[in-house]
C-alpha cells in the first residue's frame, strides 16, 4: 500500500498512519538505544559475562540442553527453538555490564519458557508458520483484489493481515514474561542495581513490541474502515 492506496486517490488517513508508525518506531528505537547505552556503562554485580550468566539461568530453569552461541550485529540476540540455541550478539555474549546480562537473561527466559511449556510461548510458536505466510502474502492479495475489484480477495487479505495482528498481540505477554523471569533471576543472584537496570533495559525493549502491536491494530482498523466502506457502497 502507498499514500495513494490502490486506485483510490490521495488518502490523508493512511498518510497519518504512516507518520504515526514512523514516529513510534523512531521514538522506541531511540529510547532503547539510549537506555542500553546507559546500562552498558554500568558493570553488573552478578559475576560473569552475559553468556555465563545466561548459562546459569538456563541450567537453573530446566533448560540445560540449550546451547549458547555468538551472533553478529548489535542487539540481534534471540532464542531459536529450531536449533536449540541461544544466539547472543558480541557485546552481550562477552560483556559483563548490566545491559549485557539483562538482554542475555531475557533471551534465556524464552528458552526457559519453551522448556517449561509456557502456554503463550507455545501459542506464539504455533502461529509462526501461518504468520510467515500471511505477512508475505496479504499485500499481494490485497493489491490483486483492489485492481480486479474482487472484494472476496480483499477480505482474504484482511483476514491474512489480522493473523499478523494476533501474532503481535500474542508476542506481548511472551516478551513480558521473559523479561519478568530475567529480572527475577538477576534480583535473586545479583544486586538491586542489576535488577533496576534490567527493568529499565527490558522495559525499553518491550516498548518496541507495544508500538508494533499498536501500529498493527491501527492498520487493521484502517483496512476494515476503508475497504469495508467500499464494500457497502
Amino acid at each position: 500500500m502507498g499514500y495513494y492506496g490502490f486506485g483510490y486517490g490521495y488518502d490523508p488517513v493512511y498518510l497519518l498512519l504512516v507518520v504515526v508508525s514512523l514516529v513510534l518506531g523512531l521514538a522506541t528505537q531511540g529510547y532503547i538505544k539510549k537506555t542500553y547505552a546507559k546500562w552498558s556503562a554500568v558493570p553488573a554485580s552478578i559475576p560473569g559475562t552475559g553468556a555465563q550468566v545466561a548459562r546459569r539461568m538456563l541450567d537453573q530453569g530446566g533448560a540445560s540442553g540449550i546451547r549458547i552461541d555468538r551472533i553478529g550485529g548489535e542487539l540481534t540476540d534471540n532464542f531459536n527453538p529450531a536449533d536449540g540455541c541461544l544466539h547472543l550478539s558480541g557485546d552481550n555474549f562477552g560483556g559483563a555490564s548490566v545491559a549485557s546480562v539483562a538482554v542475555a537473561c531475557h533471551e534465556a527466559g524464552h528458552a526457559v519458557q519453551a522448556a517449561k511449556g509456557f502456554s503463550m510461548y507455545r501459542l506464539r510458536t504455533s502461529l509462526v508458520p501461518v504468520v510467515s505466510f500471511a505477512s508475505n502474502a496479504w499485500t499481494v492479495v490485497l493489491m490483486l483484489g483492489v485492481l480486479m475489484n474482487a472484494m472476496g480477495l480483499v477480505q482474504v487479505a484482511i483476514v491474512l493481515f489480522a493473523a499478523t495482528v494476533v501474532f503481535a498481540l500474542v508476542t506481548l505477554p511472551v516478551e513480558i514474561d521473559a523479561s519478568r523471569r530475567a529480572v527475577e533471576y538477576l534480583g535473586s543472584c545479583g544486586s538491586g542495581l542489576d535488577q533496576r537496570g534490567a527493568k529499565e533495559v527490558l522495559t525499553a525493549a518491550a516498548l518496541t513490541y507495544v508500538a508494533a502491536a499498536l501500529v498493527s491494530l491501527l492498520q487493521l482498523v484502517y483496512l476494515l474502515g476503508r475497504y469495508g466502506d467500499r464494500d457497502r457502497r
